[in-house]
């Protein structure tokens, strides 16, 4: 098979991927795309950067055995964690996410960012690095959510509990104080209209898939590896649950 022909691979720590997914397949429209889910071993932001690590590694053996050409860290916390170790050891283009903090300080508004990640994520050296950048000049608040993707792991997007969640997170808060909410987690963007019935709608909520997946097509571009065909490209779904409920689910959230 030629390289260009070749799918590409995505994964994340269980469905929260599925938001990078959607917009890659908007920006390449004719790529194959095979995604996994490592729904079983979620979350992984509350476990050590060692075991985050090794599950990372079989996670990318699946997909290399599936002859991707390129594979997209569509999970915060396995960037933070991997992608560094990963880019030593393949020559493929493997992309990373981190938090769209600087899409949040672009838009230079008032008050303060509040970056809602994993607490892993946010205790990486990774987004320290981030954070340096930028926090001389704006108001930048980490905000760690442990449980929160559980909710989307269960197809939980627009419950009262979910609503009540969000509310005590955000109750030191008030609108008026915040810039931007940056999703530090792939799996939030899917509770993206939940948060802005509790925060407003005039206040910007950020996500880093947009950036990722044009990071994605640039290097694939600059490569010579963008698939050439006309016809639309293939969407093979898989998940370490191994279940039908779980697959179902997944076309479920791409489809929102």
């Amino acid at each position: 098979m030629e390289e260009s022909s070749k799918p590409i691979g995505i994964f994340d720590s269980g469905l929260g991927g599925l938001s990078v997914l959607k917009e890659a397949i908007k920006l390449l429209p004719h790529e194959d795309f095979i995604y996994y889910g490592d729904t079983k071993n979620a979350p992984y932001g509350t476990k050590s950067v060692k075991e985050i690590r090794r599950l990372t590694n079989n996670v990318v053996d699946f997909l290399l055995a599936k002859e991707v050409k390129a594979i997209v860290i569509a999970c915060n916390t396995a960037t933070s964690a991997s992608v560094d170790e990963l880019r030593k050891r393949y020559s493929m283009p493997i992309i990373g996410i981190e938090p769209a903090l600087k899409p949040a300080v672009e838009l230079n508004r008032q008050g303060e960012i509040i970056i809602m990640a994993t607490t892993v994520t946010l205790s990486e050296k990774k987004f320290k690095n981030l954070m340096e950048k930028y926090k001389k000049d704006y108001d930048i608040v980490p905000l760690p959510c442990p449980g929160l993707m559980e909710f989307i792991e269960k197809g939980d997007i627009d419950s009262l509990e979910l609503e009540e969640y969000l509310r005590e997170k955000l109750k030191e808060f008030s609108n008026e104080q915040i810039s931007s909410i940056v999703l530090g987690c792939t799996h939030y963007p899917f509770i993206k209209n939940k948060l802005s019935q509790i925060i407003g709608e005039d206040i910007p909520i950020i996500d880093g898939s947009t950036g990722t997946s044009m990071q994605l097509k640039r290097q694939l571009q600059s490569r010579k590896m963008l698939n050439n065909k006309k016809q639309e490209g293939k969407i093979f779904i898989y998940n370490s649950l191994d279940g039908e409920e779980i697959i179902k689910l997944s076309y479920k959230l791409m489809n929102i």
